[in-house]
This record gives structure tokens, sequence and C-alpha cells, in this order.
């Protein structure tokens, strides 16, 4: 079985569609995930199916649909998928909490930064279903405009990498 791993669009941000790991873990398991681990709270998920990833991520956003009342957007990619992300990383000075890496349920619009305001010296990098943004002051204050991000889900750096990892380590126990 694949191990995949999941990332959940606007789960326990800003005090919106509150969803505790426990609870993810749980639905995992109940739509036919196994071997489920959850990673921070900020809607990680790694699990095995027998599924592609396109389909596990559609059964899982249909889940959370049932739970949450509406489907929050879920964003599936593999461990070799992840560390391609992190080892193609366009701005490599970027200390790795201040770069977001941007997952998109499909390949960024061919004019993905043309309504782009970044007026803090954000860079921006797009790279087919994710687009890289360096906040180079940090995300939490950021004026950063991008209209190609509504649909994306974000994750540092440090995640994307502790996700590959996680995703390495069940893969090594199956041998």
């Amino acid at each position: 079985m694949a191990v995949h791993i999941a990332l959940l669009r606007a789960v326990n941000v800003g005090g919106t569609s509150k969803l505790s790991m426990s609870d993810l873990k749980a639905l995992c398991e109940k739509a036919g995930f196994t071997d489920v681990q959850t990673y921070i709270q900020s809607g990680n998920v790694l699990f095995r199916s027998d599924l592609s990833a396109d389909d596990a991520g559609k059964v899982l956003n249909d889940a959370l649909a049932g739970v949450m009342g509406k489907a929050p957007g879920v964003m599936v990619r593999s461990r070799k998928q992840l560390e391609a992300i992190a080892r193609n990383n366009p701005f490599a000075d970027a200390k790795p909490n201040y770069l977001m890496v941007n997952f998109l349920p499909g390949k960024a619009p061919d004019d993905a930064l043309d309504k782009l305001v970044a007026p803090d010296d954000e860079e921006v990098h797009v790279a087919g279903h994710e687009i890289y943004v360096h906040y180079p002051n940090g995300s939490g204050r950021s004026k950063l405009k991008l209209p190609a991000l509504k649909q994306a889900t974000s994750r540092n750096l440090n995640t994307v990498r502790k996700l590959a990892e996680l995703a390495a380590e069940r893969e090594d126990e199956t041998g």
C-alpha cells in the first residue's frame, strides 16, 4: 500500500474549521485508510491506501465535508514529491520557516503571478502544482496579495521536510 501525505486546507486556521487531530485520525480510519498519523495541529495526515493520490484525496475531502459541513480542500502528495519540493526550493538562502510552499489542487495557471502584490519584498516562484513564497519579514504581517493562492494550503519548508521524513520512515517499515 502506498503512503500518502494529505494536506488539508483551511483547517485550524484563525479559529475556523476546528478539527482535532484525533478526530482527523479517526475519520481517516473510518474512511478505510490504515497506519494513520497526524502531524502538528495544522491539518497534516499520513496514511496508507491502495487508492491513487487523487482518489484518496477525494475520499478524505468528502469525509471531511460530512463532518465539517463543507469540503475544506485536500492536497495529497507522495514522499518523493515532498522531497523534490524541498530539494528544488528556489530560495536556497531563505530561512526554512520564512519560506512557504503553497500546495494547489491542480497545476498553477499560466497567469498565476499576474495580480501579485508583494509590498514587503516577498519573492514568489511557481513550480507546477506548488507556489513557493519567501517572506523575508515573516508571513504573519505580510500584505502579499496573490489570488492564485485562494485554493492553496501552505506549509513552511520545515514542515514539508518533516512530512517527507515521516513518510520515508513509514515506507522503510514495509521495506
